[in-house]
């Protein structure tokens, strides 16, 4: 700021002589008010405003109209001795216009209203007497154009559309006949003029086009002006001027817009906001590496369980529908799940709530396979019958399995029950797991390896693990309370070199963004984060915080496997059938000098200490089965971790809500991990 002394000094340069003259007097009022108006400038501050929401103006260009078609009676007074066939012209289009485009968002919507002419001259044709014909016409219409504007680069360019109702004002024609070249000397007919008869009095039909916005004003006017060359293209589907005959109109539009609208105060909007109207923060997950995970033979259990009460299948099942059926592939199941199951479960749950589907996807591909449902429910068999009729026709209706390839039968309790005769204790859970359906088959295609019976359990799938970053790992930006106080908002994101990426505009509280979106392959990095919003007064506010942000890295791979095998209830002995399920498939993939951990679990049915034996003593039964089979190859270079975790819910692989992961928990799971490289 210039000090007043500044002032003082130059009225003692201008007044030290004894005499002021008028030359002098002159240039002490001009220093005077220069310096006034310096120090002002210096002093006033400059006014920004945004760009405006509502935008006003008038459209004018030209519409190059292309002919095609036929038309020959004009009206019922007049027919001429010629068809008129295609034919072009250009009409002038102007109207008046409204556009709403809030600042911060790519969509926007337009609205013009006005004059629309299609008028355009018929390309001549000969009479039979020789003579040329021509025929003109000036048709227009009173047009109404509402359409939606798009900006995809978030710039000054935009693309339009919709649709164009209109309103026919002139239908008026002009026909000449000209004069036979063979007979020059022939007095010239009189034009016919008239309007054309069957005219459409509204016509509906659409528009597309595109169009750039030129600002003629700077943010520091309040009204800013804006001017808008365009171009668009109204194809003939539904302009049919007659409703008659066939003649249609193609019309190519060129034009420019002039635009003006009223922005707001920047810092008048962004004085008056109340801080404590939105609450921004941005929360970026640590994202450790996870644990290390291995490809698994993930045990299927040959069952559907079924709710009390009810004779539909459970909807945590996965059904498709007949159209995702085709895109269905057992390895790739986590595509397919299950939206209500706990983080700890979800991957192997996925597979066994995808039972259905994997067998009508086996049974697709084995078309010789058959199998029965054998519905099981203390209701009765009558009940037991419905629910294997519903997992039937799931089968036939969706995947489209032959109904004769199908058994049911219903009975009151499964082939091996969980509740035992005398039983007083935990029996609610106990009759859950034995309320199913049990899928039976004689057909190797669909069991496991080994096994045959009705009690044999399907095939084991192959979990590949997914290393697709999860929603946990994306960055969130929680904006609390611009679902009230904001019509938008949008984020500028800046790095430690000052590099901006915007994303936006969002209208909901909280945005969650991949951090690879952000960081690319950076592994880390400190940014910058700006919230600006627009309320829906106009006003703009801003929020910036600092965040560090750690790029997301897949779990390391383990070279090793990973088995489970399923125990009845209450059984300490492996099932009969793994045993050469062990014995032949499981030992050969013990690579030599490798570490086999053994951990075995139950379900929570029972008493805690009672379950922690149950669960060792399954253990060290599939250790006997696997190191006898290893002892008959004469190997004892494999080292064997045995433990056994009972009930314990912090270990165990499942949760213990549902039936299907009680019967999980019944197990023990064994990572075969190959020695150190």
């Amino acid at each position: 700021m210039i000090s007043k002394n500044i002032y003082k000094e130059t009225l003692c340069i201008s007044l030290s002589p004894s005499k002021l003259t008028v030359k002098g007097a002159a240039i002490i009022a001009l220093s005077w008010l220069s310096l006034q108006t310096t120090v002002q400038a210096q002093e006033a501050q400059v006014i920004k405003y945004a760009k405006p929401s509502w935008y006003f103006g008038v459209a004018g260009g030209v519409n190059a109209n292309f002919y095609r078609g036929s038309t020959n009676q004009l009206n019922a007074a007049f027919t001429p001795p010629a068809t008129f066939h295609d034919g072009d012209g250009a009409g002038l289009f102007i109207a008046p216009l409204l556009e709403y485009r809030p600042a911060t968002s790519r969509w926007g919507v337009m609205l013009q209203a006005g004059y629309d002419s299609r008028k355009g001259t018929f390309d001549q044709v000969l009479t039979a007497c020789d003579c040329p014909a021509d025929l003109s016409t000036d048709l227009s219409y009173i047009t109404v154009e509402p359409s939606v504007r798009f900006a995809p680069f978030k710039s000054n360019f935009y693309l339009y559309g919709g649709p164009r109702l209109a309103f026919n004002m002139d239908k008026s024609f002009t026909y000449q006949l000209g004069i036979n070249p063979a007979f020059p000397d022939q007095a010239p007919s009189a034009a016919v003029t008239g309007d054309f008869s069957e005219i459409e009095e509204t016509i509906l039909s659409m528009q597309i086009g595109a169009g750039y916005d030129i600002p003629l004003s700077s943010d520091t006017n309040k009204t800013q002006f804006v001017l808008s060359p365009f171009v668009s293209f109204q194809p003939y589907f539904g302009q049919n001027p007659r409703a008659t005959e066939t003649w249609n109109i193609t019309t190519i539009r060129a034009g420019v817009a002039l635009k003006f609208g009223q922005g707001k105060n920047i810092q008048q909007a962004t004085d008056m906001v109340n801080d404590r109207e939105v609450d921004f923060s941005v929360n970026s997950p640590s994202n450790v590496r996870g644990e290390n995970r291995m490809t698994e033979i993930f045990p299927l259990r040959n069952y559907v369980f079924f709710d009390e009460g009810s004779t539909e299948i459970p909807n945590r099942y996965v059904l498709l529908t007949k159209a995702q059926v085709k895109d269905f592939k057992e390895d790739q199941l986590e595509t397919f799940a299950p939206t209500n199951l706990s983080d700890r479960s979800k991957r192997q749950m996925t597979v066994y709530y995808n039972v259905l589907n994997i067998l009508g996807d086996r049974m697709q591909k084995n078309p010789s396979a058959t199998i029965t449902l054998v519905g099981s429910s203390n209701n009765g068999n009558t009940d037991g019958l419905t629910m294997a009729e519903s997992v039937k026709t799931y089968l036939v209706n969706v995947f489209a399995i032959n109904a004769a390839r199908i058994t049911t039968k219903g009975q009151n309790k499964p082939n091996i029950p969980s509740e035992q005769p005398g039983g007083t204790q935990e029996l609610v859970l106990l009759r859950e797991g034995d309320r199913r359906v049990s899928i039976e088959s004689n057909s190797p295609d669909l069991l496991m390896e080994f096994q045959s019976g009705p009690n044999a359990p399907l095939k084991p799938v192959q979990i590949v693990p997914s290393q697709v970053a999860p929603v946990e790992s994306y960055v969130t930006f929680n904006n609390k309370g611009a679902g009230e106080a904001l019509s938008s908002w949008s984020l500028q994101i800046a790095d430690e070199q000052g590099k901006v990426q915007s994303f936006g505009p969002y209208t909901e509280e909280e945005v969650k963004i991949p951090g690879n979106l952000i960081l690319g392959s950076r592994p880390e990095g400190d940014y910058k984060v700006k919230m600006i919003g627009q309320t829906k007064s106009g006003k703009i506010v801003e929020k910036e915080t600092p965040v560090h942000m750690v790029l997301w890295t897949p779990a390391k791979m383990d070279e090793g496997m990973r088995y489970s095998i399923i125990y009845e209830f209450n059984s300490s002995k492996a099932i009969t059938m793994y045993e050469k399920y062990l014995t032949e498939v499981v030992t050969p993939k013990i690579p030599a000098g490798a570490t086999v951990v053994i951990k075995g679990h139950t379900d929570i049915i029972g008493e805690e200490v009672y379950n922690q034996g149950l669960s060792l003593e399954r253990a060290n039964d599939v250790k006997r089965i696997i190191e006898s089979s290893l002892a008959k190859t004469g190997r004892n270079d494999v080292k064997f971790e045995v433990s056994g975790y009972g009930e314990n819910e912090n270990n165990s692989p499942f949760n213990n809500k549902t039936p299907e992961e009680r019967f999980y928990n019944r197990t023990v799971i064994i990572d075969i991990i190959p020695a150190a490289k």
